[in-house]
């Protein structure tokens, strides 16, 4: 910290007391982010990216020796893809629709909840049916409505989507603690799409 860090490489983090440890180091050093390698793996690299002092984690497990001894570029990409996938662990958790007015997002929920047993809840702006089925009471985003779909990081998955080209209403520098969801620009079959992060 005398020197100007703000963010050093933890390692070996496993052996060194994992996640608990650098919770204890990371109080008294509140500047301070951690990079932890040396343990982490797709089992606990959600665990590790799920503290907020940690702004990234490596391991060897998606660059073994092996393959870059054999020039197999093609497996490292796959395995890189496959940390990514499992870091954001994208997932839809609701198909919002739009409605023209109250009354057809109430009796369409009402539907949906009668069918299948689910829980109809009234909101200011929509009505869910369970969890999955949101009806919103006046047209909003979308010709049709949107889903939704959840991330372990909102920041880091719209970093990873603008790196791919996607473009999203917000960058990543600036989703806050307050930002509920990003839109992504372009529509799908007229279905808006937009992220939100789990808690």
């Amino acid at each position: 910290m005398e020197l100007g860090l703000d963010f050093v490489k933890f390692f070996p983090a496993e052996q060194a007391g994992g996640l608990a440890y650098i919770k204890s180091v990371a109080a008294p050093y509140s500047n301070m982010k951690f990079m932890p390698t040396g343990g982490v793996n797709e089992n606990n690299l959600n665990t590790y990216l799920g503290f907020k002092k940690i702004i990234c984690c490596g391991g060897s497990w998606i660059v073994p020796d092996k393959l870059i001894k054999a020039c197999d570029w093609a497996g490292i990409t796959a395995l890189c893809r496959t940390a990514v996938n499992k870091m954001l662990d994208f997932q839809i958790v609701h198909v919002g629709m739009n409605c023209a007015d109250e009354n057809e997002a109430k009796d369409t929920t009402a539907k949906f909840a009668k069918m299948f047993g689910w829980e109809q809840k009234i909101g200011n702006s929509s009505v869910f049916a369970g969890t999955a089925i949101e009806c919103m009471k006046s047209p909003f985003k979308g010709k049709n409505g949107h889903i939704a779909v959840a991330t372990n990081s909102l920041r880091r998955a719209v970093y990873q989507l603008n790196a791919m080209g996607i473009e999203t209403e917000k960058k990543a520098t600036e989703i806050d603690a307050d930002t509920k969801a990003v839109y992504l620009k372009d529509e799908f079959s007229g279905f808006a799409v937009h992220l939100v992060g789990r808690k």
